[in-house]
């Protein structure tokens, strides 16, 4: 019997998977959740929540004390691509914004508060923009498009935004030189100025290198072991010593004329205890410098990031996490948020189901493997380490134990609001990771 069946075996028939991964271990059996909905958040658990919507990349995170952060929520035209579509879930009667509100809102302690937003870069999948929205209106003199994160501020109050270039939008050259979106730049600004103008929000730029921008609000000292460090943002990646190693300095200086947005992106490791999460938005793609040579830009932030226990998939899993960065991670856990056909691409997959850049156990959680993929790809090796539980679409939900010595995935339905719980996996937190 292959991983994968024993997997699903275990799910169903309660045996456990017991692994050695440097004294660590994995459960995937019958959990007494299953089949009811979703149990919520108990002060002490740091959870994560990929919220699948079939659109857009959306992380709701829940610090230990209670603090929130909305990471990430975007909106675009997700039909129009066609066969490349996957399912939008729940039903295509709300855009993205909404949906991911409505979800934000059934599983946030403080019900409509958020305290933190961050937007990882300027791309219509992670923040919406103003070539498609749910509604235009005027506001504030001026037109006003609700999508993605302004479409999600109608039902959600946030405190605090965290940007990669607010307010002078030229880090590291003019946005209107750079390989963002000018829809969706000047969509988050006018969301910017009227929500500080009428909302009270706060906004800050991202600050390279950082563990006390991102903190835990609530209940602050309660739980020392939770820190977010600040590891990369505007094509720079910042070592835990304090060095920064700009990427495109030659660039910049010589052919300034475009840069990658997804290499602008803002990337992060969570830590509790001794439990890492790593995330970095769209963080990917090979660049060449200006004297021709090759780079890419993951084996840089393989520099920095150290090793995690879950780690979201830089850019959807399409042409992305080099073979150094997978070998720096190790993870146990690796989550994507899928919104297209071409996300987890097979060279991506084959790379992280790679045993000889680590030999250690690995599950692969992408929001959905559509069906598809899974005619065209059903015979490849990784598939084996693939969750069953993403083929008809889900939110993915890391529950992180108070400590950060045991957490679990969850995988809930997304096919509607009820939550539902479909599987649950257990893991224990290695001592020396």
């Amino acid at each position: 019997m292959d991983r994968r069946n024993f997997i699903k075996t275990s799910l169903f028939a309660g045996a456990a998977l017991c692994l050695d991964w440097e004294k660590a271990f994995a459960a995937g059996c019958r959990d007494r959740r299953v089949g009811k909905p979703w149990h919520g958040w108990k002060e002490g658990q740091f959870q994560i929540h990929f919220i699948y919507t079939g659109v857009a990349e959306s992380m709701f995170l829940i610090f230990p004390d209670g603090t929130t952060m909305l990471l990430d929520c975007g909106d675009f035209d997700a039909l129009a691509r066609g066969e490349k579509a996957v399912p939008l879930l729940p039903d295509t009667s709300r855009h993205s914004g909404e949906w991911i509100a409505r979800y934000v809102t059934r599983v946030n302690p403080s019900v409509t508060d958020v305290d933190y937003m961050l937007l990882t870069h300027y791309h219509n999948d992670h923040a919406g923009s103003d070539r498609f929205y749910a509604e235009k209106i005027i506001r504030d003199g001026q037109e006003y498009c609700l999508s993605g994160f302004s479409q999600a501020a109608e039902i959600l109050n946030f405190r605090k935004a965290i940007d990669r270039c607010w307010p002078s939008y030229d880090d590291p050259i003019p946005h209107t030189a750079d390989g963002g979106d000018p829809d969706t730049v000047e969509h988050i600004r006018r969301f910017y100025n009227y929500m500080q103008k009428h909302r009270g929000l706060e906004i800050e730029k991202f600050r390279l290198g950082a563990t006390d921008q991102i903190v835990q609000l609530h209940r602050p000292g309660r739980y020392p072991g939770f820190q977010v460090r600040n590891i990369c943002a505007n094509g720079r990646i910042a070592f835990p010593d304090g060095r920064i190693k700009d990427l495109f300095e030659a660039k910049k200086t010589q052919n300034p004329k475009k840069l990658s947005e997804n290499a602008m992106s803002l990337g992060m490791i969570f830590s509790y205890g001794n439990f890492r999460f790593y995330t970095a938005g769209d963080f990917s793609a090979k660049f060449r410098d200006p004297d021709g040579t090759v780079r890419f830009i993951e084996d840089d932030i393989a520099e920095v990031c150290g090793r995690a226990n879950v780690a979201k998939l830089n850019h959807h899993g399409h042409n992305s996490m080099s073979r150094k960065l997978i070998g720096a991670l190790r993870s146990q856990v690796y989550v994507s948020c899928v919104w297209d056909q071409l996300h987890n691409l097979p060279g991506t997959m084959e790379l992280l189901s790679d045993r000889s850049i680590y030999p250690d156990y690995r599950i692969i959680c992408p929001t959905i493997m559509p069906a598809e993929r899974r005619a065209s790809d059903g015979d490849a090796a990784w598939m084996k380490d693939v969750a069953p539980e993403s083929f008809e679409g889900c939110h993915v939900v890391v529950n992180v134990e108070k400590g950060g010595k045991r957490y679990s995935v969850s995988f809930i339905s997304a096919a509607d609001e009820s939550m539902t719980v479909r599987s649950v996996l257990h893991f224990k937190v290695a001592q020396d990771i």
